[in-house]
């Protein structure tokens, strides 16, 4: 299959395998996951609360 196919299957939704990914794709991916999975801080959790608080009243 030439590099012009795999361009026209990424169009077209088709899922190309991780290893045609280049490898700063594979750490950007890591690095999401790592952000993703960190705890909320407080502060923020608070500021959120007091966000709800005030729309319910």
């Amino acid at each position: 299959m030439s590099p012009a196919d795999h361009r026209g299957n990424r169009s077209k939704g088709v899922k190309v395998s991780q290893a045609t990914d280049p490898e700063w794709a594979s750490g950007l991916k890591r690095l999401y996951d790592r952000v993703v999975e960190e705890p909320l801080p407080d502060a923020f959790r608070d500021l959120l609360s007091r966000l709800d608080d005030s729309e319910h009243k």
